[in-house]
């Protein structure tokens, strides 16, 4: 099979990648230290496997599944850490199995067999799964086969669009297959809800402004947007916002 290795000590990637060449059978197509650049790796080298470290910098382990799993061919997801209190949350994120560091080979050939396994009998795309008391550093957006991820810092605003949410951010815009009430209790506290089909983010309010019709706007600090909050959302928002 082929394989990735994630993980951010430079020993753990070599260490990992001797077992595999002890073993057999396997290619190491690429090594690297973030979940970000894992997701990266997958979409252009498409391994059978990911070993996953989970405390990583830029974007963790955990983070990382959720993404693969929302692939179109999604890798077996193999979690290889120092820590056993994530065993509930990377079953959560759909991986086959986690092993401990230092890892056996033994146990890694085991896990590389059940990932095969997994592999061989999916017939289609897994959706992805909710972590458990863990809100997401990006979200991501669907593009031809790819994924595009959009870092949660930079978004300004999020609107629900027929069966999809289309995220506002600092470089432009994109849809996402995520629900707004989901976003809304995955992100409670960092948007606010000004109407039925539309979150903010705090950072981003700069006045509410009442037009000659009696229409309040919420108006934005970045790209100057100009935003209808509805009467019922209006209350609990100018309470909100007496504490920003």
């Amino acid at each position: 099979m082929d394989v990735l290795i994630a993980d951010d000590e430079p020993l753990a990637r070599e260490r990992l990648a001797a077992l595999l060449a002890e073993l057999g059978g396997h290619r190491v197509v690429a090594a690297v230290g973030d979940g970000r650049s894992a997701l990266d790796a997958c979409l252009s080298q498409a391994p059978d496997v990911v070993l996953m470290d989970i405390e990583m910098p830029e974007m963790d382990g955990l983070e990382a599944a959720r993404h693969l799993a929302g692939m179109e061919s999604p890798p077996a997801v193999v979690f290889c850490t120092a820590y056993d209190e994530h065993a509930l949350a990377a079953f959560e994120a759909a991986a086959v199995d986690y092993l401990l560091k230092p890892v056996r080979a033994e146990r890694l050939a085991a896990a590389l067999q059940r990932a095969a396994e997994r592999r061989a009998g999916r017939k289609q795309a897994v959706a992805a799964p909710a972590l458990s008391g863990r809100a997401r550093t990006h979200l991501a957006a669907r593009l031809r086969g790819s994924l595009r991820l959009i870092p949660v810092a930079d978004i300004r605003y999020l609107q629900a669009e027929e069966k999809y949410v289309v995220v506002h951010h600092a470089r432009g815009e994109d849809l996402v297959e995520d629900s707004l009430k989901g976003l809304e209790a995955e992100f409670a506290g960092r948007f606010l809800r000004i109407h039925r089909n539309c979150l903010v983010a705090r950072e981003q309010f700069s006045e509410l402004r009442r037009s000659p019709e009696g229409v309040v706007h919420a108006v934005l600090r970045d790209g100057g947007a100009v935003l209808e909050v509805s009467r019922r959302c209006l209350p609990a928002l100018r309470d909100e916002l007496k504490h920003l």
